[in-house]
């Protein structure tokens, strides 16, 4: 009996040492999983900080002339006010919009791992039908404005798989639209630039 016992406690330690053995097999392959992902984001963020300054050299003559850069959640935020792109009610590019949005292609189209959301973004006043038969709402005109840049850069170089037109109407505003100082911030154009992050997704999915 007592060399029973001393058979099934060795069992029982060697089932323990292959378990964590097991266990330390998998908290290795974890941390090298976690130091590859941490490389990852640590080339991503330096990605984006480049991807960043080359936007604000490219656009440093415009930004007194409502455009500005940002980062944020690991993107570069390109605004463009209305005024710099559009008359009212227009979607037709002004010229200087278009210099701006040429120096951003020019830069966009070396960036092949890049990909480009242009989004449309109006104020809260509906949109003169009488003067504008070709719109019917803000929708239309956020849209079409955001089309109309894509075209823009499309010409520039700008791979057009890249690039993605949506419209926002005023549904996603950035002031209250209750001044005409608020309703002109939020009359905007948004370029927002997302490296492509296959290397990453590759490691997350193989969880």
């Amino acid at each position: 009996k007592k060399e029973q016992q001393l058979l099934d406690l060795e069992k029982s330690l060697m089932g323990t040492k292959t378990e964590n053995d097991k266990l330390l097999t998998d908290l290795k392959e974890r941390e090298l999983k976690l130091k590859e992902l941490q490389k990852i984001m640590k080339q991503k963020d330096s990605a984006v900080v480049a991807l960043r300054n080359s936007v604000t050299d490219a656009l440093l003559s415009f930004k007194d002339n409502g455009l500005t850069v940002n980062v944020k959640n690991g993107k570069v935020y390109v605004s463009l006010s209305e005024k710099l792109l559009f008359s009212s009610g227009s979607t037709n590019v002004d010229k200087k919009g278009e210099e701006a949005l040429k120096k951003l292609g020019s830069v966009l189209k070396k960036q092949p791992d890049v990909n480009v959301m242009i989004e449309g973004h109006t104020d809260d006043v509906p949109v003169a039908k009488n003067t504008n038969a070709a719109f019917t709402d803000n929708w239309d005109l956020s849209v079409l404005r955001a089309t109309e840049i894509t075209r823009i850069l499309v010409n520039e170089g700008v791979k057009p798989r890249k690039i993605t037109p949506a419209g926002r109407a005023e549904f996603s505003p950035i002031a209250e639209n209750k001044t005409a100082d608020s309703r002109q911030k939020n009359r905007r154009t948004e370029i927002i630039l997302t490296p492509k992050l296959d290397e990453l997704f590759k490691i997350l999915e193989s969880e």
